[in-house]
Formats: C-alpha cells, structure tokens, sequence
C-alpha cells in the first residue's frame, strides 16, 4: 500500500500547524497580538487561531488555543496583565483555566463551528467572540465577588454580571470582532484555496 500521499499530507499539516504556533508567539512578543486597554488586552490572537480552524482542523485549532492560553497565563504570572494577575492573588487554579482552560475551548468550538458550517467568516467570527464570552463568562462565574472585580463592577456603574460584561468589554470586544473576523477570512480562505490545489481538490 503506497502511504506517500498520506505523508505529504502529514508533512503538510506539522509544517502549517508550525508557522501558525510562530505566528501566535511572534504577534505576542512584538506586541502586535495583545494591545492593554483597561484591565483587559484586546487580543488578535484569535487570528491564527481561526486560520488553523479553517485550514486545518479542530485540533490545530485547540493547539492554537493552548497556545495562547499559555502566553496568557505567562503574562498572569509576570504581571504584564493587570486583571490576570492581580486574580492570580486571589486563585492560582481559577486564574489557569481562565488564561488556559478557556483558551483551549474556545479553540476547539472555533475548530467544530467550522467543521460544521463550512464557513470561513462564520469561523472567523466565533473566535473572538467565543473567547470573549468564555473569558468573561469564567471571570463572572468564578471571581464576580472578589473585591477587585466588585470594584470594576462599581467603577462600570453595572447594575448585574451581564452589564457588567457588556461595560468593560465595549467597543474593545466590537474591534476585536471586526479585525479578527476579516483578517482570518481573508487569510483563511485564501489558504484554503491554495491548500485544496496542493491536495489536488477543486
């Protein structure tokens, strides 16, 4: 049994999956992934995330996620995250599945939405939003009464847990939706595209 369409594939696949785990770490270093607004970064790492869905698969995609979970979590640990880390003081545990657990979620569902609906916007679009509504549903759930929380609570005038979401993440989480969406479908279909040639579908 020849195997070797089988392995050009593979080879495929690993050398895709490695440019878009650089991708992600080198947006992060060079600032250009998470821009600080507030307490919270607006994230474009959900970019090569959605690509990875698109081109790729679910698993890549949930790769990507921990990915950027882990920067995430790092920067929690260094103090580079005002939120992350000052709730870090308040639970370790609780604080890794926020930067992490969230991050590996969303992007397995960003993996299944596309595998699902066949979409590339469609996918582009649950990455950024999936992550907002993960990391802000994790922080209401696990921290919306500890004392830091209460007092961005307080500082937003939120009247419940849904304001109080919809207030800290504003116009920063529509930004974040516009430019995640449109970079990843412009990026993600037209690797698609290239992708398909290679593997000699139409």
């Amino acid at each position: 049994m020849n195997t070797q369409p089988q392995q050009k594939i593979s080879v495929q696949t690993l050398t895709q999956l490695a440019i878009l785990v650089a991708i992600e770490v080198v947006m992060k270093l060079i600032g250009l992934g998470s821009v600080p607004v507030g307490p919270l970064y607006m994230s474009f790492l959900t970019v090569p995330i959605a690509i990875g869905a698109i081109v790729i698969g679910p698993l890549a995609s949930m790769l990507l996620g921990g990915v950027f979970g882990f920067v995430s979590f790092m920067d929690a640990i260094k103090g580079a995250s005002i939120m992350t880390s000052t709730l870090l003081g308040v639970s370790a545990i609780h604080t890794f599945i926020l930067c992490f657990v969230t991050r590996l979620l969303m992007g397995l569902c960003v993996g299944l939405v596309y595998g699902a609906m066949a979409n590339c916007f469609v996918a582009s679009l649950s990455a950024p939003l999936l992550n907002t509504l993960f990391f802000m549903g994790y922080i209401v759930l696990a921290f919306y009464h500890t004392d830091y929380v209460q007092s961005l609570v307080l500082a937003k005038g939120a009247s419940n847990p849904l304001m109080f979401v919809i207030l800290l993440t504003g116009i920063q989480g529509l930004v974040e939706a516009i430019v995640c969406s449109v970079a990843a479908t412009a990026i993600g279909g037209a690797l698609l595209k290239v992708t398909g040639r290679m593997n000699g579908h139409r």
